[in-house]
């Protein structure tokens, strides 16, 4: 399969380290979040990639251009920022089968390859349109996380919005056709989701590996000290 990386966010909550850098090029250990999702990739066979790009992506071009990665990358410069639904929609043309989408705020560690082919298989198994990767909030580092979804014979749903167990991990497995109809150009990927979830039709993995992801300062500041790095 393709992938295709969404890296065109503010990062905002991550200021001031994001007012010089984008979020992706923040390091964990010797890696950027976005080095570290590439060569995640690489690990389970992905051969072509779509990253696309919007504040500060002229970094990111230049980063990509100056690093030897084992991937065919694609990069799509967003002339404004389109959100994470639009950003997929824009590139939906490079995707002509189902493909992953993924997130570099998670560490993706090689922990998650055996998860990952479990999933991919689950996803076809169940002709499924799109499904998420999700783990269950107890197994969050951060535990300001209050919970994105619920998960009920396999199926996604936000019921009990008091009492959401399941956060996103940041990686799914999409259908192009999903997107069929939609005339907006920018607009979340929960447009997406609320349609299918209406449907009976968003599928949910569970993992089980910790949920390591970069989302506020605060919890950067935290992991870096958790991992130990200087």
């Amino acid at each position: 399969m393709k992938a295709m990386i969404l890296s065109a966010g503010y990062g905002k909550r991550l200021n001031p380290l994001t007012l010089q850098h984008p979020k992706p090029l923040l390091k964990i250990y010797n890696e950027t979040l976005l080095s570290n999702t590439i060569k995640f990739l690489e690990s389970y066979g992905i051969k072509h990639a779509v990253i696309n790009v919007h504040y500060l992506g002229e970094q990111i071009i230049e980063y990509v251009k100056k690093n030897k990665f084992n991937l065919n990358i694609k990069i799509i410069k967003e002339e404004e920022i389109l959100e994470t639904g639009g950003g997929i929609l824009n590139a939906i043309q490079y995707f002509d089968e189902a493909f992953l989408c993924i997130n570099p705020d998670t560490i993706w560690s090689l922990e998650y390859i055996n998860e990952l082919n479990s999933f991919e298989k689950d996803f076809f198994a169940k002709k499924s349109k799109c499904s998420m990767l999700v783990v269950n909030k107890q197994k969050s580092f951060d535990k300001s996380y209050s919970g994105d979804f619920n998960l009920e014979n396999g199926l996604i749903n936000r019921k009990n919005k008091d009492d959401l167990q399941y956060i996103y991990t940041g990686l799914q497995i999409i259908k192009p056709e999903i997107f069929q109809g939609i005339n907006k150009k920018i607009f979340s990927i929960n447009t997406i989701w609320n349609k299918l979830i209406e449907n009976k039709e968003l599928y949910g993995f569970t993992s089980n590996n910790n949920f390591l992801h970069v989302s506020t300062l605060n919890v950067y500041k935290n992991l870096l000290e958790k991992l130990n790095v200087k």
